[in-house]
């Protein structure tokens, strides 16, 4: 992977950073979602969520270097059963949201934390339009000349996920220092997160 590193030239990285920096100071959801696990559950469940983000980034990377990402995109009816099976997750998560009220801190407790990197790492493993993305994204700044394809895929992915980390994890950390000011509405703030979770289930079963 240094070689792949020490090889690729340094404005094929330059670019690829620009266009990665640009992704991710665009609203989406993975964005979302930390910021609603935040508001949740904390700073911590915030900054937990991006971690979630960011290795379910690396699962797709290492789906896309094994060509495993383009038998997904070759294959409607797989496509359409993890979306739908995302957007099922996601409605499930709304629901409890929801259904907690101002409660939900006291239902979680000490394992707030585990819990949106498990919710935010599978929310990202089953929305195959990130797969797709990847597929399409990696391949772009691959230098055939820098050598063989996949040790410069996974670079590339393994550098969108510190980029997922930082930024995702940023949006979801202060959104939990909101939510710690606010403590006494959160019951509202489930309710955010309810409708953000849902709204993103929507989002995924129809695109």
């Amino acid at each position: 992977m240094l070689d792949a590193a020490s090889a690729m030239s340094g404005v094929s990285l330059g670019v690829f950073l620009g266009a990665v920096v640009i992704l991710f100071v665009t609203p989406g959801p993975n964005m979302m979602f930390t910021i609603a696990c935040g508001l949740a559950g904390g700073p911590r469940a915030g900054l937990a969520a991006g971690f979630g983000g960011a290795a379910g980034m690396i699962v797709h990377t290492a789906a896309v270097a094994a060509g495993l990402a383009a038998l997904l995109h070759a294959a409607p009816g797989l496509y359409d059963a993890v979306r739908f099976g995302g957007a099922a997750y996601l409605i499930w998560l709304a629901v409890e949201a929801w259904r907690a009220g101002d409660a939900l801190e006291s239902r979680l407790g000490r394992d707030v934390p585990w819990r949106a990197f498990r919710r935010a790492f599978l929310t990202c493993l089953l929305n195959p339009k990130v797969a797709i993305f990847m597929l399409a994204f990696l391949p772009q700044f691959v230098d055939p000349e820098a050598g063989p394809a996949a040790p410069q895929i996974v670079l590339l992915g393994l550098i969108v996920a510190v980029f997922a980390l930082l930024f995702d994890g940023a949006y979801g950390l202060f959104a939990g220092v909101a939510a710690d000011r606010l403590r006494r509405a959160s019951k509202t703030l489930n309710r955010i997160s309810a409708v953000v979770f849902g709204g993103l289930a929507v989002r995924i079963a129809l695109d």
